[in-house]
């Protein structure tokens, strides 16, 4: 025998915009799949005693009252599989890319349920992120919820795209969501991940600016469930939301077509557990389960640097940690522009190499002092004195070897390299275009004198004594060479 399937069925009631009222559904549940015929669907977003609120997420004919509706006892699902790598899609698994038809492996609710806290493991493994601000004093671990907060034009997805670019070579699996994003701030993000070959990886999932506010909401649930059918093959999945406001926008403007009513900055009261039951699907899967991961780094768009608001303070409540963009250091020049002071990793060291762990210990305090130092100084009217000015030149070099370019990630072993020469005085003689020199060809350098010691590096992940022994000859001679090639008093032309 066949399976059976229920099947009920409704009339549409009234319309407005993607919300249609529907009654005569007596069996409904949130997040149920509901049929319009051809080829219109649409969920179960709330429902009372006489009528069903559903949001229409895929329209091919409008939906007008006295129109029929079928409702099956299953979910709304997501089309997932390996096909989806290396693609542009919609949140209802399509392809924007212009590249034919995605077979796709299996299905997969997008409300399904979080991993139970008894499936999960403690984070303990890092996920390089190749930013070396953040590897040092903030570092992620697979299976974590952070956060990247920060005004307008602060670098808040070149900070997500960077991340993605340093997982090529390393077993994971990219999922970049756009959502309420320009057709050009995305085709910008296309144009980085293609000259750095981010789709063998990669996946790209779209509801930009012209969307329905529909598939701006589904958007995440769409990354989520494509992220976990690789997290449950034992598979390490990274996946960036850009951005949750956007995604709050779309949500309340649903809200208030569905005559919820508005609570604090119009949102309807139940944003936080919205964004909460998506956030808890990023886990550390335990053996039983294939180890897998899924990480999550959701971007906020902050007004005027007002940590405070609703969805910025909700969303920092139920992360890991948070990355605080500056605009005043991004005025500066100071790229990426952290805020160290009002970032945190929760997670802390735990999911730190033991080299890296022994290298930056310090480096937070360490630069925090010296930016209160830099400020205070500002304001003094006599000399400084010998000492002071000592401290401001350590902090300007390391202030210099946080400074990373756009697109340009480092890998662990060399940022452990640099930070081991910073803490050992070994840049101490070098100024700030020497100290730019060293960052830049320090790979080279390395490669050519001593070409085991990187790749020692990595694998023992600890600064052993004859790591430290062979780092320090190695910078030692580079700093040599640096500084040989620096312009004698005798060589300079009198004008």
């Amino acid at each position: 025998m066949g399976e059976l399937k229920y099947k009920e069925y409704g009339t549409v009631k009234a319309s407005s915009g993607c919300i249609a009222l529907v009654i005569g559904l007596q069996n409904c549940f949130l997040g149920q799949l509901i049929k319009f015929g051809y080829g219109t669907e649409g969920i179960i977003m709330g429902f009372d005693t006489e009528t069903a609120q559903v949001l229409i997420v895929k329209e091919h004919d409008p939906v007008t009252p006295g129109h029929q509706v079928v409702a099956t006892l299953e979910p709304f699902n997501m089309p997932v599989g390996e096909g989806f790598v290396g693609r542009i899609i919609n949140p209802l698994g399509e392809p924007l890319d212009g590249l034919g038809p995605i077979k796709q492996d299996k299905y997969i609710p997008y409300f399904n349920q979080a991993p139970a806290i008894m499936d999960r493991l403690g984070l303990s493994d890092s996920l390089e992120t190749g930013i070396k601000l953040v590897d040092t004093m903030l570092p992620l671990g697979k299976g974590q919820r952070s956060l990247i907060l920060g005004d307008k034009m602060t670098g808040k997805t070149t900070v997500l795209t960077d991340i993605m670019i340093n997982q090529k070579g390393k077993d994971v699996i990219c999922i970049y969501c756009a959502i309420g994003k320009t057709r050009s701030a995305l085709a910008r993000v296309v144009d980085v991940f293609k000259d750095n070959g981010c789709f063998d990886y990669t996946v790209i999932l779209a509801a930009t600016a012209n969307t329905s506010p529909g598939q701006q909401y589904l958007a995440p649930y769409a990354a989520c469930s494509i992220g976990e059918y690789f997290m449950y093959q034992g598979k390490h999945v990274f996946v960036g939301f850009d951005d949750f406001t956007k995604h709050a926008w779309a949500y309340r403007e649903l809200s208030l077509l569905m005559q919820v009513p508005p609570g604090r900055d119009s949102y309807p009261g139940d944003i936080f557990y919205l964004h909460s039951r998506m956030i808890e699907r990023a886990a550390r899967l335990d053996k039983a389960h294939g180890s897998g991961s899924m990480t999550f780094i959701p971007v906020v768009e902050l007004l005027e640097g007002d940590l405070t608001a609703y969805v910025p303070t909700n969303l920092v409540s139920m992360t890991d940690g948070q990355v605080f963009l500056s605009m005043p250091l991004f005025n500066e020049g100071f790229r990426p522009a952290v805020d160290v002071g009002l970032s945190v990793s929760r997670v802390g060291s735990r999911v730190q190499w033991k080299a890296m762990k022994s290298v930056a210990k310090s480096l937070r305090l360490e630069f925090i002092q010296f930016k209160e130092l830099l400020r205070v100084s500002k304001l003094q009217t006599g000399g400084q004195s010998d000492e002071l000015r000592s401290k401001l030149e350590q902090g300007r070099i390391l202030q210099a070897l946080l400074t990373q370019p756009a697109g340009k990630p480092v890998t662990m072993e060399l940022q452990v390299m640099t930070f081991f020469a910073k803490n050992e005085g070994l840049l101490n003689e070098l100024n700030k275009d020497q100290v730019a020199e060293f960052q830049k060809n320090l790979k080279e350098f390395t490669t050519k004198h001593d070409p085991s010691l990187l790749p020692l590096i990595r694998e023992l992940k600890d600064m052993t004594d004859e790591i430290k022994r062979r780092t320090k000859e190695v910078v030692q001679a580079f700093v040599a060479d640096i500084k040989s090639r620096e312009p004698k008093e005798d060589d300079v032309e009198v004008a």
